[in-house]
């Protein structure tokens, strides 16, 4: 034999382990095996189950997050349109006061000018028939002081001195307005 003596074992079976070494090796497999199953793979499932729960908690706090931000900015958007709609009502009933007011402006101002227009007419009317008066009463004397001189006679008759006047303005107002005529009317009258 060779001088190294390995035995029986190691001579016939050269690359199989000793028998001892096999149960030595099993034993401390399943030592190992008993650690790592009881202790660390507890810790590395418990680590991983928190991992986990992490990032489902976030995405589920991720989702609740953006469901939260979603109903905030519908919120908003709902606020900006009911202000929208309240400021839109606003200017159409501001709108619609001042065209009232414009209106109620327009009418007051077209019934002064209506009022004053009116007692513009009724001073001019009576301005017109004041003077039309003044006028006829002047007629009247001169053509009375005229038919008095070219008659003759006194027409101090009130009756006879108006009847003369008034033929006299007739004749003026048809366009007969010599002098001649008139007092040949006016004496005819008398």
């Amino acid at each position: 034999m060779s001088g190294e003596d390995g035995g029986f074992w190691a001579d016939a079976y050269p690359i199989i382990p000793h028998p001892a070494e096999i149960i030595v090796g099993l034993v401390a497999f399943a030592i190992l095996y008993w650690i790592v199953r009881s202790k660390v793979a507890p810790a590395f499932e418990r680590v991983l189950a928190e991992r986990q729960d992490a990032i489902e908690g976030g995405m589920s706090r991720a989702e609740e997050a953006q469901a939260e931000a979603q109903r905030a900015l519908e919120e908003y958007r709902a606020q900006l349109a009911a202000s929208r709609a309240e400021a839109a009502s606003q200017r159409e009933a501001a709108r619609q006061e001042g065209a009232v007011i414009v209106a109620q402006m327009r009418e007051q101002a077209q019934a002064e000018a209506q009022r004053i227009t009116a007692a513009a007419r009724q001073q001019i009317e009576a301005d017109r028939q004041q003077a039309f008066n003044e006028l006829r009463t002047q007629v009247g004397r001169m053509a009375t002081d005229l038919a008095e001189r070219i008659v003759g006679e006194s027409l101090q008759d009130d009756e006879r001195q108006r009847r003369v006047v008034d033929r006299f303005l007739a004749d003026l107002e048809q366009g007969r307005t010599d002098g001649a005529g008139a007092g040949a009317t006016a004496a005819r009258e008398v």
